[in-house]
């Protein structure tokens, strides 16, 4: 099924849906967006987020597409929205950047066609569906924070048949597609075993709050989560990624990597384990609230069993006719018989797709013909959905059994787990 493409003349006739809630749009827009200087033809796009991978790579890589133009950035850091508007405008050789401080006015701009949210984990989904709301096309970071919002958030995206691609690379680098392709054509035979390993991630000291800095919206930086005080270093990506409040860790952030390689390669993209069982550490007396190690086994319903550790990256794909893997992000592929990677298939033949151009290329493509991202809301949920089961099982400390079409455990304990308390206090900011 095609993705009905938005447009401003339909988005205009919507209402201009979520305004009353993202506060006023601006009073005029500029008409260096809709004069000769602004291509018509172009896809217009607001930035929210741009800290370090948001700023680094996401809005980077996206000026440096000529068919869309950044009108907007987006963040509760004054410096890091104006850092952002400089670089776009010194890119554009004007100034028609604008720098939001509260997303829902970006959402509100009926002149912005798509948005790139770049974000902390907690706020991905509350920003995409609101998104949504407001008919804007949707380029989000990975991961969901939860089981209950990665399926509110697919079934939003089936239900408006809107635009809605993930942030992840995986299907497009050469190594993990190679693996993946080899693997689905029967290239180690029957796959029996997956091993994953995972980055050990740093423990970081309490700290005491301090006074929030100026130029910082910590409120709105907390937003959905349970508020907690301003501490030093807590809105550093490597130290939230340790919060459970905001984050899953090194297996929902770099799980989110290779676990798409192993569960692509086991025909399994569309659906998750059976069962899972696990155990991790979290640091005593530590910032880090969620396991630093730990070992968690999947068993998926053909059989095959994935086994995911924290240590370094790497994946090893075992079958009965031979193995596949590399070590390292990007390392070099390895196998029983490097010749395997030298096989060619008939496209018509192949048991995988053609491999798609970056995530950053194939959103622009998929705004431009209507179809579905190499990374769909419902990719997203189902692999984020696998990490959570080995987030869940080692929270519980048990085996669980989970129903991947029912989307239950056999275990009430572990079946309130699959969504979390949230906050709407800054909902009625603005």
């Amino acid at each position: 099924m095609k993705i009905r493409p938005s447009t401003r003349r339909s988005f205009l006739r919507s209402g201009l849906a979520g305004i009353a809630a993202a506060g006023a749009a601006p009073a005029f827009i500029p008409s260096r967006l809709l004069g000769a200087d602004a291509p018509s033809g172009k896809i217009t796009l607001g930035c929210i987020g741009v800290g370090a991978h948001g700023f680094a790579v996401n809005l980077k890589q996206f000026l440096q597409e000529d068919d869309c133009r950044i009108v907007a950035v987006c963040d509760v850091h004054a410096g890091r929205r104006q850092r952002g508007r400089e670089a776009v405008d010194e890119k554009y050789g004007g100034k028609g950047c604008t720098e939001i401080a509260d997303f829902r006015a970006v959402l509100a701009r009926p002149d912005i066609d798509g948005v790139v949210i770049s974000t902390p984990d907690h706020w991905h989904v509350t920003m995409a569906l609101m998104a949504l709301d407001a008919g804007k096309r949707v380029f989000c970071e990975k991961p969901t924070l939860t089981i209950a919002e990665g399926r509110a958030l697919a079934r939003a995206v089936a239900e408006k048949r809107l635009l809605f691609a993930t942030a992840l690379e995986d299907r497009s680098v050469i190594q993990y597609y190679k693996m993946a392709e080899v693997v689905r054509n029967g290239g180690i035979g029957r796959l029996r075993r997956i091993q994953v390993g995972l980055p050990v991630k740093p423990i970081f000291p309490k700290e005491q709050p301090v006074p929030v800095p100026a130029g910082l919206d910590w409120e709105m930086w907390v937003g959905p989560a349970p508020f907690r005080p301003y501490t030093a270093s807590v809105t550093e990506p490597q130290v939230w990624r340790q919060i459970r409040d905001f984050s899953g860790g090194s297996l929902t952030d770099w799980g989110a990597h290779l676990v798409d390689t192993a569960q692509v390669a086991n025909f399994a993209e569309d659906t998750s384990p059976v069962a899972v069982r696990g155990s991790g550490v979290i640091p005593p007396d530590s910032v880090n609230t969620v396991p630093q190690t730990y070992e968690i086994t999947y068993t998926y319903a053909n059989g095959v069993v994935l086994e995911v550790k924290s240590d370094q990256p790497s994946i090893r794909l075992e079958g009965d006719a031979g193995w596949v893997g590399n070590k390292g992000w990007l390392g070099r592929l390895e196998a029983h018989d490097l010749d395997v990677f030298r096989r060619t298939y008939d496209p018509a033949t192949s048991k995988i797709w053609r491999m798609r151009p970056r995530e950053h290329r194939d959103f622009l493509d998929c705004c431009r013909n209507g179809q579905a991202p190499m990374y769909t809301a419902e990719a997203l949920h189902r692999l984020s959905t696998t990490l959570h089961l080995g987030a869940i099982a080692m929270e519980l400390g048990r085996p669980l059994k989970w129903d991947p079409a029912k989307e239950t455990f056999d275990d009430p304990s572990a079946n309130a787990l699959r969504r979390r308390p949230t906050r709407d206090d800054w909902r009625r900011r603005g």
